[in-house]
Formats: C-alpha cells, sequence, structure tokens
C-alpha cells in the first residue's frame, strides 16, 4: 500500500512538472503566466513564444501524461496505470512546483490515452486536427476530442476506461468553460494557418 501511495504522490509529482513555465523562463526569459490566457499549457506557449516553444511544451505535457501512467508498470505495482495518469492531470492542471496554476488538462489527458489506449489516442487525434483545421478553434478541437474519446470508450465498452476517459473529457471541458463562453459571443481567438 505505501509503494502504490508512492507511485500515485509521484504521477502528481511529473504532472506538476511545468514544462510551459520552464521552456519560457530558461529559453526566453519570459514567464507565460503573465501572457495571453495565462495558463501553462500548449496553447498560450504557442501564441506567446511562437511554434518552436510550443510543440516542445505541447510534447512534454503529453510525455507527462505517459509517463505517469507508465509508473506503476515500470515499479511492478498491481494498480490501473489510468489512476496514476489521472494524478498526473491533475497535478497538470494544478502543480505543485508553479503555484497551483497550470494548464488545461488537454495534452497530459492525451499521453495518458498514448500510453493505455493508443488507438484512441490516435483516433482523438485525428479528431482535434480535423476540427481544429475546420474551425481554427483550439478549444473547441480540444472538448471534441474529449468527447469522440468518451463514444470510442463506450463503444469499446471498457469500463474502467470509459469512466478515466468521462472524468478527462468532463475535466478537459470544464477547465475550458470560459472558453465556451467566448466562442458563444464570437470572441475566442482562432488560429492562423501558415
Amino acid at each position: 500500500m505505501v509503494q502504490i501511495i508512492l507511485v500515485l504522490v509521484l504521477a502528481y509529482l511529473v504532472g506538476s512538472i511545468p514544462s510551459g513555465l520552464i521552456i519560457g523562463k530558461v529559453f526566453y526569459k519570459t514567464d507565460i503566466r503573465e501572457h495571453g490566457s495565462g495558463n501553462l499549457g500548449g496553447t498560450n506557449t504557442f501564441r506567446t513564444l511562437g511554434v518552436k516553444a510550443g510543440i516542445a511544451v505541447t510534447l512534454a505535457d503529453i510525455f507527462k501524461g505517459t509517463l505517469a501512467a507508465f509508473l506503476p508498470v515500470l515499479f511492478g505495482q498491481d494498480l490501473n496505470p489510468l489512476l496514476a495518469g489521472i494524478l498526473a492531470v491533475i497535478g497538470h492542471t494544478y502543480p505543485i512546483f508553479a503555484g497551483f496554476r497550470g494548464g488545461k488538462a488537454v495534452a497530459t489527458s492525451g499521453g495518458v490515452l498514448l500510453f493505455v489506449a493508443p488507438w484512441m489516442f490516435l483516433t482523438i487525434f485525428l479528431v482535434f486536427f480535423v476540427t481544429l483545421y475546420i474551425t481554427k478553434y483550439v478549444s473547441l478541437s480540444s472538448m471534441l476530442a474529449g468527447v469522440c474519446a468518451v463514444i470510442y470508450a463506450i463503444i469499446d465498452w471498457d469500463i474502467p476506461l470509459l469512466i478515466a476517459v468521462t472524468l478527462l473529457a468532463s475535466f478537459v471541458i470544464y477547465r475550458h468553460r470560459a472558453n465556451i463562453t467566448r466562442i458563444k459571443n464570437k470572441t475566442e481567438p482562432k488560429i492562423k494557418w501558415l
């Protein structure tokens, strides 16, 4: 039991590593929390620091979820990787290393699914980018990818996965509630394709 608790705590701490803050301060001398939306996720990094930094932060945030989900296997614990993954998502959103001000749970949730259900990850990855290409809204694309994950889990009828992705998708939508209002008001920023 002690080892399981340690794995869960470690998963939270892995999720808490503030990729956007580290990359922004080390390479750009910029605290991205003071710019744009104030979030530490990939989207605000793209908007604040550019494409290279945005890609780096997004990949790092995905990797955090994948690594956290792998921890039970790494330490030989009989613990569902989804549980460790959810702790990493909470850590990403409320990071102890960044004053509990983090991202919106999208990339790290995706990283968890990359480890646990790679085909689901690929499916929602495609849904995200098709929606992004059509609408140019990152927020809407993120939320629709979450809904797609729930539908996928229902079709696959994997109950633990369904519970986990329902929680993650609900959390992603909750974290985007301000974006939903801006989409309704037609004030949500759109990305610009090069």
